[in-house]
């Protein structure tokens, strides 16, 4: 039997949601409700257009120039960027993961990040994938099996949507996200230059505190000090009757990008937001903000849940 392009295929279903999921980077291929897409979909035997629904690991985001210093050693990647001369979105995306469970609601898969140059730590990635009535949960797990202390960041990358790919893109769709900091970036490169209140002239009009219409805004942001409800933060994207997708997530990732694929051509452009819930905001190796550094034999996580909104 012939392997489709974006590996082997899984399908859950619970109540009114499927959920498609590619073994090739532990890859969400498509998520519906009541036959309604929640995100931007792409087929079996396709390769996975750019990073639509993957596991960032060990790190979300960009590294500027591919170079990290860490332990006192410097580490040179392979700038897979190259347009903006950055190692970009980690090293598990294109890894093919074993099933190591497998029911009609619950799916587990494992890949390993081998030991390499630039990144010399062998960190095992475990994805689990509960869906239930009320949406698909991911939980994701790293855990060192090298003999010294890694640097790790991990996140999500789902493309929503509300309904099928809209003709219009996804101007006229609502956004809603209670942060109150935006990382502002260099336009040629995507890379931290610092961050400032979200009301600040500075942001742009990139405050959507309060529901608003995207219109024309060009987001690839990352924003933190999240408002949160129980210890959980959520994105919201929605269409002109309230109707739409929501993205949840617990204090384990304090920052989430916000990307409104505005950098893709034909049926990719503004097809979509990537609402991306992280650890640690991009280039977090350089600047040590809140990158996780799991010692010997430990593990850490992250979690997010995609649902519905009615």
């Amino acid at each position: 039997m012939t392997v489709p392009l974006s590996g082997n295929a899984f399908v859950l279903r619970s109540g009114p949601y499927e959920a498609r999921i590619a073994s090739v980077g532990a890859t969400v291929r498509s998520l519906r409700c009541d036959g309604v897409d929640l995100i931007v979909p792409f087929g079996a035997d396709e390769i996975r257009p750019s990073m639509r629904g993957a596991l960032l690991a060990p790190w979300p985001n960009r590294i500027a120039d591919g170079a990290y210093e860490f332990d006192g050693v410097v580490h040179r990647l392979v700038q897979n960027e190259p347009e903006t001369r950055t190692a970009a979105h980690g090293l598990i995306a294109w890894t093919d993961f074993t099933a190591t469970t497998v029911a009609s609601d619950h799916l587990v898969l494992t890949g390993m990040i081998a030991a390499q140059p630039g990144y010399p730590w062998r960190v095992r990635i475990d994805a689990e994938f509960r869906l239930g009535p009320d949406g698909l949960t991911q939980e994701v797990t790293a855990s060192n099996e090298s003999a010294t202390a890694a640097p790790v960041g991990l996140g999500g990358h789902p493309y929503l949507v509300v309904g099928s790919p809209r003709e219009r893109g996804i101007d006229d769709l609502t956004l809603q996200l209670d942060a109150r900091e935006i990382l502002l970036v260099s336009p040629d490169r995507m890379l931290p230059e610092r961050s400032v209140p979200v009301s600040d002239p500075l942001a742009g009009e990139r405050d959507f505190r309060e529901p608003r219409r995207i219109g024309s805004t060009a987001l690839n942001h990352g924003f933190t000090d999240l408002a949160r409800r129980n210890g959980r933060a959520r994105a919201r994207l929605l269409d002109d009757a309230g109707a739409g997708v929501e993205v949840e997530w617990d204090d384990r990732c304090p920052w989430v990008q916000i990307y409104t694929t505005d950098h893709g051509d034909g049926a990719e452009f503004r097809s979509g937001v990537a609402i991306e819930p992280m650890t640690c905001p991009p280039d977090a190796f350089n600047s040590r903000r809140d990158l996780l550094i799991v010692e010997a034999g430990e593990s850490v996580g992250a979690g997010w849940m995609i649902r519905r909104v009615r």
